[in-house]
C-alpha cells in the first residue's frame, strides 16, 4: 500500500494512493488507515513530502564500499546524527544549493517511517514499530561537513532532506537496490543487503537513547558512488519496491 500527502486547492491531508486516483484519509495515518469517502483525481494533487517528522535519525558510512571512498574508516556501531525537520521537501521540490558551500552531494538512502512511539526495542523486534520505507536524499554540504569536523551544518541546510514520492508499507527491505540517478547517469548501484547494521540493529540502537514518534525517518545510509551536484542538476533515487524521488538543483 502506498501512503502520499497531498495538497488539493490548498488543503493538505493524507490519502492512499490508488491506480491514478488517492483515496483521502481521515487525520494520520498511523493509527489506523481511515478513508473518509472522498477521492480525488492523481492529476489534481499535488504530491508533498509524505511524512512529517519530528527529526530524521540519519546513520553515517553503513556501507562498508562508501566508508572505504570516503577513506575514513568505518565504526564499529552505528554512527548517528540527526537532520532537522526542516530539510524535509518532498517528490519534484528544488533543493536549494547554498552560498555557504561550494560542493552539495547527493547519498541515496532507503527511509524507514516510524509507525508509533519506540524506546528500548529489543533486538528482533523492530519491525513492529515500522509503518513503511520511502527513498530519501541525505544532501550534504561535503566542504562544510569536513571543514566542521562534524556533520551538523553540513547536513542541514533547508531542502537537505528530499523524502517520497510515498511510504510504501508492504516492503522486504532487507536486499532491495537503490541507485542514484544524475541527470540520467547512474552514479551509486547497490542494495540494502550491504548495510553493515541492518534495520533492525539500527533500530534498536537509536531508540535505546532517544524515543522515535509516529513519522519520525529513519535514514540508513548510503552506498558508494557518492558525488558533486550543480545548479541546474536533476538528482533522482530510486529504490526497488517503492519507486523514484526525483529533485532538481536551484
Amino acid at each position: 500500500m502506498r501512503i502520499v500527502r497531498v495538497n488539493h486547492q490548498n488543503d493538505v491531508f493524507y490519502g492512499i494512493l490508488e491506480g491514478e486516483t488517492v483515496a483521502r484519509l481521515r487525520g494520520t495515518p498511523y493509527a489506523e488507515l481511515i478513508k473518509d469517502g472522498r477521492v480525488y483525481p492523481l492529476s489534481d494533487v499535488r504530491l508533498l513530502a509524505p511524512v512529517e517528522p519530528t527529526k530524521i535519525v540519519c546513520v553515517g558510512k553503513n556501507y562498508k564500499a562508501h566508508a572505504d571512498e570516503m577513506h575514513e574508516g568505518q565504526p564499529e556501531e552505528p554512527l548517528l546524527f540527526l537532520k532537522p525537520n526542516t530539510c524535509v521537501v518532498g517528490n519534484g521540490d528544488g533543493i536549494v544549493y547554498p552560498s555557504l558551500s561550494k560542493r552539495v552531494d547527493y547519498e541515496a538512502e532507503l527511509g524507514v517511517v516510524i509507525g508509533k512511539m519506540a524506546h528500548g526495542v529489543r533486538p528482533g523486534h523492530a519491525k513492529e514499530y515500522i509503518f513503511g520505507y520511502t527513498c530519501l536524499n541525505d544532501v550534504t554540504a561535503r566542504d562544510l561537513q569536513k571543514s566542521d569536523g562534524q556533520w551538523t551544518r553540513g547536513k542541514s541546510f533547508d531542502t537537505f532532506c528530499p523524502i517520497g514520492p510515498w511510504v510504501e508499507t508492504e516492503l522486504d527491505a532487507g536486499n532491495v537496490r537503490i541507485r542514484s540517478v544524475l541527470n540520467g547517469e547512474v552514479r551509486q548501484n547497490s542494495t540494502t543487503a550491504r548495510m553493515t547494521h541492518d534495520i533492525d540493529k539500527l533500530i534498536c540502537y537509536m531508540s535505546a537513547c532517544m524515543t522515535l514518534l509516529p513519522g519520525d525517518v529513519v535514514a540508513t545510509g548510503t552506498p558508494e558512488g557518492i558525488g558533486p551536484m550543480q545548479r541546474g542538476d536533476v538528482i533522482a533515487v530510486e529504490i526497488e519496491g517503492i519507486g523514484t524521488l526525483k529533485n532538481t538543483i536551484v
